[in-house]
Order: structure tokens, then sequence, then C-alpha cells
């Protein structure tokens, strides 16, 4: 399909490198399988949804590629295995929904400052990923305010603070226990004064009542909104790849809670389980817009779902 042309060799290589545990498991399973094949039979079919599930792809998800797949095989008579391999391929990557246009972190430059608001539990690599994004976009010589809004913890300001020292960045915070809102108002505030391009706010880690969750980061849009009264232009939930069907249930309730327009799925590099950015994708219809898979600085890509496909069966 040529999806390469759009990433540079290293880009190919760490992200090959990032799936290489869930490559292990899934592609040498499934090339086992279809070898030699050119029609799909039932056999086939269990094996590749049990290779699916395995990979934590999800119940739903699988069946409807296994769905799709027997409805294709009953109308087209594929030549050889590798007909059938692209078959999978593009099954796969036409369920998951599409982050657009988004090649490179240009994409801030739509509004001034570009603003995101930050959800997910704590232990997700949520700390850790606000400061690779900061970094890419201070790579490309964008000025970028971090908001440390999770005032719950004292641990969360004081690991953003590190993380800010360490990137070279601004961050706004104040005492625990402060109003998140309150954070978030001064940070944008601060931002527009200074020119700032990129605003990233982080939010309490916590799934606590749903209901007081949903109060919360309401009202820290409605605030932002005073200033800017389209921010924020991406909330951004974090998931951990290795939490498997935990990461599921997680999505499920901040989908319910906010406006999610973006996903980054972390730590793929530490588990065989990759399958689930397929599922949380097509479950969700949220675009996986980010993906980690290591922990240096730059161990985080722009999530484009043909690359992804192509690496897990290359």
């Amino acid at each position: 399909m040529g999806f390469w042309g759009l990433f540079s060799k290293e880009k190919k290589e760490n992200l090959d490198k990032g799936l290489e545990k869930t490559k292990e498991g899934f592609f040498k399973r499934l090339t086992r399988i279809i070898i030699g094949k050119t029609t799909v039979d039932d056999e086939t079919l269990d094996e590749l949804e049990e290779i699916l599930i395995s990979a934590d792809v999800g119940v739903e998800t699988t069946l409807t590629i296994i769905k799709n797949i027997q409805q294709r095989a009953s109308k087209e008579r594929f030549i050889n295995s590798d007909e059938l391999n692209n078959a999978i391929k593009e099954e796969i990557a036409g369920l998951m929904k599409d982050a657009g246009d988004v090649k490179d972190f240009t994409f801030c430059e739509k509004h001034k400052p570009y603003v995101i608001m930050v959800v997910g539990v704590n232990g997700v690599g949520k700390t850790t990923t606000i400061a690779k994004i900061a970094h890419q976009f201070k790579s490309i010589g964008k000025t970028v305010y971090l908001g440390a809004a999770d005032t719950f913890r004292a641990a969360a300001v004081d690991q953003l603070t590190i993380w800010a020292e360490r990137v070279g960045v601004p961050i706004i915070k104040q005492q625990m226990g402060a109003d998140p809102a309150a954070v978030a108002f001064d940070t944008l505030n601060s931002a527009i004064k200074n020119n700032a391009d990129v605003v990233i706010i982080d939010t309490a880690g916590r799934l606590h009542n749903k209901v007081n969750l949903m109060n919360e980061l309401s009202k820290i849009k409605r605030v932002m909104q005073k200033l800017i009264p389209d921010a924020p232009h991406e909330v951004l939930l974090i998931l951990d790849a290795t939490t498997g069907q935990n990461a599921f249930e997680q999505a499920k309730q901040f989908t319910k809670a906010t406006d999610v327009n973006a996903i980054c799925v972390t730590k793929l590099d530490g588990t065989a389980k990759g399958g689930v950015v397929i599922g949380i994708s097509h479950q969700f219809n949220v675009p996986v817009k980010y993906i980690g898979i290591g922990e240096k600085m730059n161990d985080i890509e722009l999530f484009n779902k043909y690359a992804f496909v192509e690496s897990l069966f290359s």
C-alpha cells in the first residue's frame, strides 16, 4: 500500500521497535494460519478470532473484523496468502477512526494558543506523556505552557514541575487543594499575555464519582472559555496499553464524563497487547492521536493507522 512513503526510516524503525512484543505474538501467529491459503475457511476464522482476542483487540471489534472478512471472502477469491493478508490489514485499518490530516506537530498552528486538556487515571503515564508532547512542540520552535490543574495530589504538581524543568517550559501552579479551574484560567491568562503557541492542562487523575468528575471537567472548560471561547481544542485521554481491558473501562468512563476527541495509548513497547489501540479507536469512535513507544523523550509518535497496521504485519 506504500503507507511508509509518509514516514522517515527512523520513524518506521521506532514504530517497529515499539510494537515488537505485539508483533511477536500477533504477526507470527497470523502468518502461520494464512500461509499458502487462498480461501477463508471456518478454521482460519476461528484462529484469527483467537489471535485478535489475545492481542486485546476486544470482543466487539474482533467479531466485526471476522464478519467483514467472512463477507469479503464470499465475494472475492484470494489468489494467494498475500492477498488474504492485505484484506485483513484493510479491514483492521478501516475500523479505526482517522485522526485526520495530522502528519506532524504543526497541527497546533490552527489555533493560538492551541489548548489541550489532558484526562486519565493515575499511573497511565499522564505526566510523562504531557512532557513528551511539550517537548515535541518545543522542538519545532513552539512556546508551550503547562498548567498543573491536578491539585488533588501534591505529587502530581511536583512531578509535572520536574518535567517542565527538564523540557524547559513554564508551568503555572498553585498549592495543593486549589481550584483546578482557577489554575487552568491562570495558565491560559499567562499563555495569552506571553503569546504562547500551546497550552497543556493536566487534570485530576482519579475516577471518582462520575458526576463529580463530569462537573470538575466541565467547570475547567467553562472557565477556560471565558478567555478562549473554543477551548479546549483537544481533550486528550491517556490510556495505558499494558492494562488491557481496564483501558476499555477507563475509556468508557471518561468518554461519558467529557467530550474526549483524542486518545494517547502509552507503554505499547511494554506489552504484547497492542491490539487495544484497534479496539478502543473502533468502539469509542475517537481517534488515537498519539502512541507512546518507549521511555525516551522522543518516544512518542503521532498515530497513523495505516503505518500502525503495516508495522504489525511487517
